[in-house]
């Protein structure tokens, strides 16, 4: 009940900060104000703000109070979530529809990254995503041999592939690698997108996998600029991300 509790009052409390209730620069709550305003203990208020603070969208002031620090969509790397699980985490109504699906052998790149063998035939699908009515992302993906007929099978306007796998073939994904990088629009994403040809685009490309590390997906999205702000948080202990060397656009 108190982990259900949490996350309702960082619900509360994000989709305030994100409506410019508290602009940026101004003062949370206190957590005692805060905790009897939700009727709830200060250690479940201490764990929403965390929360808050881990998405950057809060910070720490002078002793206990926080501060706003931005009001950006940002999509941050520490939990493993889909586009539709993010935005609706954060209170974007996001709609998705699939473009194309159709079977295909796998390129040399997609049989790596799925290790898969070479030419193993896999469910190559285009989707168009728009976050509060405004196309966002466009997202090209290659489904590994064993989920495609499920991802088949999903409807045009299907919210989750990732919720749907989970809920209809048991599929779950637990691990994610991540990678970023920019490139200019081509003439399939400026029209989707509703850009001009060579505006930049913020490409994330991931591969996502089960448990015991079997590829699910290998997708490449490319993201509007301004649309989305991804965040990485590390430390001198522990960082998780590396840059490397890229090709000139």
């Amino acid at each position: 009940m108190g982990t259900v509790r949490y996350l309702e009052i960082a619900e509360g409390l994000r989709r305030a900060i994100l409506s410019g209730e508290y602009p940026v620069g101004a003062r949370l709550p206190s957590e005692s104000d805060l905790a009897a305003s939700w009727s709830a203990s200060r250690g479940t208020v201490r764990q929403a703000v965390a929360t808050l603070a881990a998405e950057g969208l809060i910070g720490s002031s002078q002793g206990a109070r926080r501060i706003v620090l931005r009001h950006e969509r940002r999509h941050s790397f520490g939990e493993l979530n889909s586009f539709a699980q993010w935005a609706d985490g954060v209170g974007h109504e996001v709609r998705s529809h699939f473009l194309s699906r159709a079977r295909r052998p796998a390129t040399a790149e997609e049989a790596e990254r799925l290790a898969l063998a070479p030419g193993t035939e896999i469910l190559a699908a285009l989707r168009l995503r728009t976050l509060d009515g405004e196309p966002t992302m466009v997202e090209r993906t290659a489904y590994a041999d064993w989920v495609a007929e499920v991802v088949e099978g999903l409807a045009p306007d299907c919210h989750s592939v990732m919720d749907s796998l989970a809920e209809e073939a048991g599929v779950v994904a637990h691990y994610g690698e991540h990678l970023i990088d920019a490139l200019p629009a081509g003439s399939e994403d400026a029209r989707l997108l509703e850009i001009r040809r060579g505006s930049p685009l913020l490409r994330q490309r991931h591969v996502s996998t089960t448990r015991t590390g079997r590829p699910i997906e290998w997708s490449d999205d490319r993201y509007r600029a301004g649309s989305v702000t991804f965040s990485v948080s590390n430390s001198a202990v522990a960082a998780p991300l590396e840059r490397h060397p890229g090709t000139e656009l």
